[in-house]
């Protein structure tokens, strides 16, 4: 199951709990949905979005959601969901974890893995859900911020938001150019809110948790470079390919992947960017790492359905 680039604003009124779990599964990811709210169930989904990152809001009554081992089966694992609880409380519970969610805070959870979420009451919740690669940490280190309370980790959490509570509304108004560089502000306020976390856990990290990192780190700065390779990640932290290899193959991908994907979102960010108009793709595609556009257009389309100048038509 693949987000698709951009989606355009939907309003689904949902007036029967079987026709709300419809809704819930075509918005999200499959999942189990039950309610014994009074009275006749009726609930709205507001969904818009771009750039792969996708903005839903909920209005319903009370229900328990829950991601089974059954319905990550059916598909829909690899996304991240960062939820914003606009009005009543709710709980969340994964990875051992329970969190009680309060009007204005964040909390983060893993479609991959089983997760509950129940509300007692009329509630209002903003999901951001986003491909499990456009975070630039390895999943060893945001593992441990699933049901968790955001705003009580870092106080930058706090600013953030009040920006993703108005960005979903936002969304629904502007033209896809427009929504997909709100979106990939959006991701970017999430990346860096994660560092901030990441670097004030109390919790020691391991020494392998603490090269992965500097790792990805490395990558990070040096992806424009044509000369970004294994090898030269490798030198650059004192251990051999091998070992580089291995640390990748553990959270199931390797390091050629990773500097493929992070190349790719950058360059479609910047073909989606107006700024940038005036550069051609090929200028693009040399900017983070393709030497070759011919082969960054093959690879763009193979990875995302449309080519790059596709793209930029939309």
């Amino acid at each position: 199951m693949q987000l698709p680039l951009n989606v355009a604003p939907s309003v689904t009124h949902a007036d029967s709990l079987d026709s709300f779990r419809a809704a819930v599964n075509s918005s999200f990811v499959p999942l189990q949905v039950d309610s014994d709210a009074d009275g006749p169930f009726r609930a709205t989904l507001s969904a818009a979005g771009a750039d792969g990152v996708v903005f839903t809001e909920v209005n319903a009554k009370p229900q328990l959601v829950q991601r089974t081992a059954q319905t990550i089966e059916d598909g829909g694992s690899g996304f991240y969901k960062v939820s914003l609880l606009l009005s009543g409380t709710g709980i969340l519970i994964q990875d051992g974890r329970e969190i009680v969610m309060q009007p204005g805070d964040l909390s983060f959870y893993d479609t991959s893995r089983p997760y509950s979420l129940l509300f007692n009451e009329q509630f209002r919740n903003l999901i951001m859900m986003f491909p499990k690669d456009r975070l630039e940490f390895p999943t060893a280190l945001t593992d441990a911020l699933t049901a968790v309370s955001l705003c009580e980790q870092h106080d930058l959490a706090k600013a953030i938001a009040p920006f993703i509570a108005e960005t979903s509304p936002q969304l629904a108004q502007l033209p896809s150019v427009a929504r997909t560089k709100l979106a990939h502000t959006s991701l970017e306020l999430i990346n860096t809110m994660l560092s901030a976390i990441l670097d004030v856990e109390q919790s020691p990290r391991t020494p392998h948790e603490a090269l992965l990192q500097k790792i990805y780190g490395h990558i990070a700065a040096n992806l424009g470079s044509a000369e970004l390779s294994p090898g030269t990640i490798a030198a650059a932290h004192y251990i051999s390919v091998r070992h580089l290899h291995a640390l990748f193959a553990e959270h199931d991908t390797t390091v050629s992947t990773v500097i493929k994907q992070r190349r790719l979102e950058h360059a479609r960010a910047n073909l989606t960017d107006p700024a940038l108009r005036g550069h051609t793709v090929a200028a693009i595609a040399t900017r983070w790492g393709f030497v070759d556009a011919a082969h960054f257009s093959r690879v763009f389309k193979q990875h995302y359905g449309i080519s790059p100048s596709e793209l930029r038509a939309q």
